[in-house]
């Protein structure tokens, strides 16, 4: 387990008990270098939408923890915040929520001459995600080949 992933489930961990006693849900965090700086994010969501508010009773109570269990010698910004609309599917729980519903995929690697694709979610597993096109054709996708997957939204 490389430094990161230690720091993010060590996060996730301390995060875990302020989540539930709010009715929460801890959608992912992470730990990730942007320019020169150090960022600790945690993106929370909750049924009908996660406000400011609710992000703010989360980083302080969080913060507190962090200040007691200093397990981070770098230094750091923390940011609690909204998965938001575009927030990509990564865990078993959103791929349940979406099922039936239209996603976006990008791969990494053109198939057919084309990298991006919409189609409904109808099955998953560990390895593949498949999905029903518009004109009927099923496409199957390795995980491993996939840039992104999000939920697809029109404006």
């Amino acid at each position: 387990m490389s430094k990161r992933e230690a720091y993010e489930k060590k996060a996730e961990s301390m995060l875990m008990p302020i989540i539930e006693a709010n009715n929460f849900e801890l959608v992912d965090v992470e730990y990730v270098k942007e320019g020169s700086n150090w960022y600790l994010r945690a993106y929370v969501d909750k049924e009908g939408g996660i406000t400011v508010d609710d992000c703010e009773i989360v980083s302080r109570a969080f913060s507190d923890l962090l200040d007691k269990d200093d397990f981070i010698p770098d230094a750091y910004i923390l940011e609690i915040s909204s998965p938001g609309l575009g927030r990509p599917l990564k865990k078993e729980k959103d791929y349940i929520r979406s099922m039936g519903k239209e996603l976006e995929i990008r791969t990494y690697k053109s198939i057919n001459r084309q990298k991006e694709f919409y189609g409904i979610l109808t099955a998953y597993d560990d390895t593949t995600v498949t999905i029903e096109m518009e004109d009927g054709e099923t496409m199957v996708f390795q995980k491993s080949d996939l840039a992104l997957i999000r939920l697809a939204f029109d404006f």
